[in-house]
């Protein structure tokens, strides 16, 4: 599976962007898919994460209601759409891809299999 992540760039805060992933080489509908953040010095944290028909949905406690994950199984692609963005938004964003058992997506990195390239989100104040 390959991923590629698209839409970064640099916003003012209050601002809002639009991430996309498009998988190619497997069967996207079989994959929970998540997005994970990394910022300058810390660790890769989970962002949101949503399952293999779209229907549920996970997020991060710093990211409720600004941003929203969603898919589009036809088109291969899993979004996030980012409101009211704030400067300690600013990171790498990466997209990634569940090719496990279980039945709902999971917050945890150890969880995915495949993972996007990632794409730079700068939030200026």
């Amino acid at each position: 599976v390959q991923l590629q992540a698209s839409g970064g760039g640099l916003v003012q805060a209050g601002g809002s962007l639009r991430l996309s992933c498009a998988a190619s080489g497997r069967t996207f509908s079989s994959f929970h898919m998540g997005w994970f953040r990394q910022a300058p010095g810390k660790e890769r944290d989970f962002v949101a994460a949503i399952g293999r028909s779209g229907r549920s949905t996970y997020y991060a406690d710093s990211v409720k209601g600004r941003f929203t994950i969603s898919r589009d199984n036809a088109k291969n692609t899993v979004y996030l759409q980012m409101n009211s963005l704030e400067p300690e938004d600013t990171a790498v964003y990466y997209c990634a891809a569940d090719d496990g058992w279980s039945g709902s997506p999971s917050q945890s990195q150890t969880r995915y299999d495949y993972w996007g390239q990632g794409t730079q989100v700068t939030v200026s104040s």
